[in-house]
């Protein structure tokens, strides 16, 4: 879930207010959770959109991507300007701070490659997040299951559109029917753009 300040919506309600939800025992200190970040670093997929950043000219610093204390009920957000934060106080495990890395680090590429994503602007917001939701492995079925959703047939796209529109919703610049309409309209077209991977993971 990316929030963002007023035009460019960033860092805990709307370009990446998906990530995953967990649910936090208590979760991990700052310190605990910068070193999962570093061990997520080493992970496939987060190396690949690292390269992918950097060979569409947003080569990230050491720093982009940080462990942070969040009052908010999310995993983490993109910030633009700012960089990644992952909300230590709600992440417990390796992968649910790999998820969150890869999938803030989609919306990042976004970003980076869209000279005119504006974050406030629902279709926009909706399109990182359907990709961000369909690239990242956030609705796996194993991790359906986990969530306690048994769906069999069509259970990858529903949980995308569920995760889209909850973080869409918490974009100040959205209501839920411009969310809803905004992913509709664009669902198609995004949902089909894989970049920077040749095909969804």
């Amino acid at each position: 879930m990316a929030e963002k300040p007023a035009p460019n919506p960033g860092t805990t309600s709307s370009t990446s207010t998906s990530t995953s939800t967990s649910t936090s025992n208590g979760g991990k200190t700052i310190d605990e959770c910068q070193d999962m970040i570093r061990r997520s670093l080493r992970t496939p997929m987060v190396k690949f959109l690292l390269e992918h950043l950097e060979k569409s000219g947003c080569a990230i610093g050491e720093r982009f991507i940080k462990a942070v204390h969040c009052n908010k009920q999310i995993a983490g957000g993109y910030v633009r300007g700012e960089g990644i934060q992952v909300c230590s106080n709600h992440m417990n495990i390796q992968d649910e701070v790999n998820q969150v890395v890869i999938h803030e680090l989609i919306h990042a590429y976004d970003d980076c490659r869209g000279a005119n994503l504006d974050w406030a602007n629902c279709a926009h917001h909706a399109c990182s997040e359907i990709r961000a939701g369909h690239l990242s492995g956030d609705c796996h079925y194993k991790r359906e299951l986990l969530r306690g959703s048994v769906k069999i047939r069509g259970h990858e796209q529903e949980c995308v559109r569920r995760r889209v529109m909850k973080s869409v919703i918490a974009n100040p610049y959205c209501s839920e029917a411009a969310a809803r309409d905004a992913m509709e309209a664009v669902w198609d077209i995004c949902y089909n753009d894989t970049k920077p991977f040749d095909r969804a993971p």
